[in-house]
């Protein structure tokens, strides 16, 4: 039965844990800063002018009529990941409507010209009492489901007591993550179980989530990302990039940290001495480092441009692509790509599936466990190419096979799109129930 919209049913508060009281207090604590800090973050260019406010729950769009589905991610790269779920669950129920969350100013920036039909994005107000009341006041969902790792326990612990319906999907937490989160077991344990169900990524996520909470159910499922389906880069400015690249040889590194760039940019100066027209685009996972870049692309000896000065030059080595939601982009110019955060143990690793769908090769080094399983999947493949200094990366540049290795890849991409459809299932059912 459908709830009536004009007011949530409200469940019997449960007893929860000193360690969950603790954090709930400490957060009602902050909320008279809350303003400020967000004001300051504004005068910074961190928030966007017009919707900083949605982060203390006030909304700035309307609710749409009709259910509605609540889908929170961090960041950009969570958010795209979501638009195959969200159009699986529109094709099944065209009388749904989508709201989108996020942290990242980023993420609303890039997602928002991604929108499908019937899908609206906000940021997630901040976990405190107040934005939390407004937020769901207005929004008032009829499913929540929660994404990777961002899992904010008041929002979680209200919206269970408003009796919505929450799925934990494409659920993620390594080794390090499991550590912080068992020092608060308790907390853990009663904010996990306001899940109805639980879809991890991997069966190491699977066994540290059963851990914190065995009465909810946990299924390993898959990532959702390598059957999101990457998003088509600009045709105008792919028209206009390969113009300006007029047939140079070309490879890319990014989304990228220092140690990566480090790899990249050592592999890329001998790379050069075998292909002296050939280019290295970089693109830093954070745009605001490229001062630092430019910087040790000056140390190698290699010339360097901006994206946001324009289009690379004939006589430079790398481009700096310091922009934000272009990867596909400059995967879809590449011969091969040295996904990111692969070479920084404290990043440990970035989504290689983007890479797969625009038919570029991927070589990743050796800190991947943000993306363990799919790693897993794509050596067993023989569909990535694992490197750990640059003189593996020049050498992997150099392999005649990497048509066949990208290959190899879309075809297991295209295996686990089934991700998609048991996770669209398991949240329709939760919706229905």
């Amino acid at each position: 039965m459908r709830r009536c919209k004009s007011a949530f049913m409200t469940l019997p508060d449960r007893p929860i844990s000193g360690g969950l009281r603790l954090i709930l207090a400490a957060s009602a604590a902050l909320q008279p800063l809350a303003p400020l800090i967000l004001r300051r973050r504004l005068a910074q260019g961190k928030e966007l002018p017009g919707r900083w406010r949605e982060k203390l729950g006030y909304a700035s769009q309307s609710r749409p009529d009709g259910p509605l589905v609540w889908l929170h991610a961090v960041g950009l790269g969570e958010v795209m990941a979501l638009r195959g779920l969200i159009a699986a669950m529109g094709k099944a129920r065209p009388d749904l409507s989508f709201l989108v969350t996020s942290t990242a100013r980023s993420s609303a920036e890039i997602f928002a010209t991604h929108l499908g039909p019937r899908c609206q994005h906000q940021f997630l107000p901040l976990d405190m009492p107040g934005p939390v009341a407004r937020f769901l006041a207005h929004w008032r969902p009829d499913l929540a489901l929660w994404s990777e790792q961002d899992i904010w326990p008041r929002l979680v612990l209200q919206t269970h007591r408003q009796a919505v319906p929450q799925l934990w999907v494409n659920a993620r937490m390594n080794a390090a993550a499991y550590r912080r989160r068992a020092r608060m077991a308790g907390a853990s344990r009663d904010v996990i179980g306001c899940f109805r169900r639980v879809l991890a990524q991997d069966q190491a996520t699977a066994r540290h989530i059963s851990q914190l909470c065995a009465t909810v159910p946990v299924a390993t499922v898959g990532s959702l990302k390598a059957g999101a389906g990457a998003p088509a880069p600009d045709g105008a400015a792919l028209q206009a990039l390969r113009q300006q690249l007029a047939g140079r040889p070309v490879w890319v590194a990014g989304p990228s940290h220092a140690a990566d760039e480090q790899m990249a940019l050592a592999a890329h100066a001998a790379w050069r001495a075998q292909h002296p027209d050939g280019l290295l685009i970089v693109a830093p996972r954070l745009p605001q480092r490229r001062a630092a870049l430019q910087q040790a692309c000056a140390q190698e000896g290699l010339a360097a441009s901006l994206r946001s000065a324009g289009g690379p030059a004939r006589d430079v080595a790398v481009y700096i692509a310091d922009s934000f939601g272009e990867m596909s982009l400059w995967y879809s110019v590449a011969q091969a790509a040295l996904v990111g955060g692969s070479f920084a143990p404290q990043v440990q690793g970035h989504n290689p599936w983007e890479a797969v769908g625009m038919g570029c090769p991927v070589l990743h080094g050796p800190y991947t466990d943000n993306f363990a399983q799919d790693y897993t999947d794509l050596t067993a493949a023989q569909g990535a190419i694992a490197v750990a200094n640059p003189g593996d990366i020049l050498a992997a540049l150099a392999r005649p096979d990497l048509p066949e290795i990208a290959a190899r890849a879309a075809r297991l991409r295209q295996d686990l799109a089934d991700t998609v459809r048991i996770t669209c299932d398991a949240a329709l059912a939760g919706l229905a129930a």
